[in-house]
């Protein structure tokens, strides 16, 4: 479609009552056409100020609202900078962001009639700390620095009053530094996260450089998106996107059951520890190999082995594990900060004797159908679908797959600073389980378990990271085999096996 008819009829549908942009929208569908094919627009000037939230942000404010202290949602990063660092300059660049981005400076209310609505303020009220620990004992500096940055990153947001955004400076010596940033989910996410560390950058390097920074002009803002949102699913898109997601994961939906060392808490709270782990560079050759072969993705031949894990794992043939996606598809939301990413439930039929390549070919089908159904939010699929809620046991999935390709190369640039990843130490647990696989430019793969502290023992994590990699070892060298003779154990578990036999059989004796 030409774009400035596009662009008028966008115009006018957003002008609509609700019940005229049912009809528009039903039109539209009658004539092939999608909503991909029609601009997001900025907001009119009735809501400004103030607007719905979207449905993303809405249940953010639900879980916010159930439990205000938790951490589970907060978006954090830390660097260490070693070098001459300008502590006015790095102010004065997170101010020039929240400034340009409306998601840094809103907060969240109950409307008159007991909705949430997103405030967006006028003022860039920046929250920015300075924590000198530089004449402080030099053998306790380090441990002080850790402890001040995780209180930094598991101080809980008021989402009422803001700001949404924290950032710290500390300082452990004249030219060395740890930058701690901490935002919460219902303004920020991932992408977003990526966005603000590449124009932080230039911001910084152009005010110690004394030029003037050139960003790209923002088509939009958050709110923006979510006005065009409610407006595009209300009038008939959620329907047709539920009814795709209706048919994939059926009426009943089964909890994963995976064996847990230690007993369920009763409030349903855990603490997150992790295990990281890298997969060999020969195996992740092998598996880019497999996915070119069914002309598919490492993402879906990763997620076809966690797939089969966790099938092994439970003893269950109907696994769903959740997958985050960017949901940032559309030009207009590239450069956008908010909360963008959604939730979706890939499910895998899988029984001892479905072989790992029939495995693969569902994961690739799963992915393509969801890619084109992945505007439907999760929380209207978690609506619609209505399953058994259980305190501590996420809905229609409890272990999640995100697979990332990690890309901080602008931040290499700073001038007169050498950086490094600085670790903010264990947040709240979303999951039972999650899988973090991060692709490096250069080729490497690293992979990480987060799983709940008080249910799994850290060496069930370091045994389940091996059997993930004979799994892929598997996908890649024997597609054909069945997913119950893939064999886990490694060579020291089948020594302790034969070991604890042999002693079984001489105390028989």
């Amino acid at each position: 479609m030409e774009t400035t008819a596009a662009r008028r009829i966008a115009e006018r549908f957003s002008r609509l009552p609700a019940e005229q942009r049912r009809v528009v929208y039903e039109g539209i569908r009658s004539k092939g056409l999608t909503l991909d094919q029609f601009p997001i627009l900025p907001r009119e000037d009735a809501a400004q100020d103030r607007c719905h939230v979207s449905y993303a942000q809405l249940r953010q404010w639900f879980l916010w609202q159930l439990d205000p202290q938790s951490t589970a949602y907060h978006v954090s990063d830390a660097l260490k900078l070693t070098g001459a660092l300008d502590v006015d300059a790095v102010r004065t660049s997170f101010e020039a962001l929240v400034a340009r981005h409306e998601s840094l400076r809103t907060v969240f209310r109950a409307d008159a009639d007991g909705l949430a609505e997103q405030v967006i303020r006028e003022d860039s009220q920046l929250d920015f700390s300075l924590l000198d620990l530089s004449l402080a004992d030099a053998g306790a500096r380090e441990a002080m620095a850790r402890e001040a940055a995780r209180r930094i990153g598991n101080t809980p947001f008021d989402l009422t009053r803001g700001p949404l955004m924290r950032v710290a400076l500390i300082r452990l010596a004249p030219e060395t530094h740890v930058l701690v940033l901490v935002m919460h989910h219902i303004v920020s996410d991932g992408g977003s996260l990526q966005i603000i560390v590449d124009e932080f950058a230039a911001q910084y390097r152009a005010c110690v450089q004394h030029e003037a920074v050139v960003l790209q002009p923002m088509p939009i803002q958050y709110a923006d998106y979510a006005v065009w949102q409610r407006h595009w699913l209300e009038a008939g898109e959620l329907e047709r996107q539920l009814a795709y997601w209706k048919t994939q994961l059926g009426g009943t939906q089964p909890v994963l059951q995976l064996p847990l060392d230690h007993a369920r808490r009763l409030d349903g709270r855990y603490g997150a520890a992790t295990h990281r782990f890298e997969v060999p560079a020969s195996l992740v050759q092998g598996l880019q190999k497999r996915a070119r072969h069914q002309e598919g993705t490492l993402f879906m031949v990763l997620l076809a082995g966690f797939q089969v894990l966790l099938s092994r794992y439970s003893g269950q043939e109907d696994i769903r594990v959740g997958v985050p996606i960017a949901n940032r598809h559309r030009m207009e939301t590239e450069g956008v900060v908010g909360f963008f990413v959604n939730t979706q439930v890939l499910r895998a039929l899988v029984d001892s004797r479905t072989s790992l390549l029939q495995v693969l070919a569902q994961a690739h089908e799963a992915a393509l159908g969801a890619q084109m159904h992945q505007d439907l939010p999760f929380e209207q699929l978690v609506e619609a679908l209505q399953p058994e809620r259980v305190p501590g046991i996420q809905p229609l999935f409890q272990v999640l797959f995100n697979h990332q390709r990690g890309d901080f190369s602008g931040l290499d640039g700073l001038p007169g600073l050498a950086l490094e990843p600085y670790g903010l130490g264990a947040q709240a647990a979303q999951f039972d389980l999650m899988l973090v696989t991060d692709e490096s430019p250069d080729g490497r793969l690293h992979a990480t378990f987060s799983y709940a502290a008080e249910l799994f023992q850290a060496r069930t994590m370091e045994r389940m990271a091996g059997h993930y990699l004979a799994v892929l070892q598997a996908l890649a060298d024997h597609p054909g085999q069945a997913v119950g003779d893939v064999a886990l154990l490694g060579e020291a578990e089948r020594a302790q096996l034969a070991s604890w036999g042999a002693c079984r059989q001489a105390a028989e004796a």
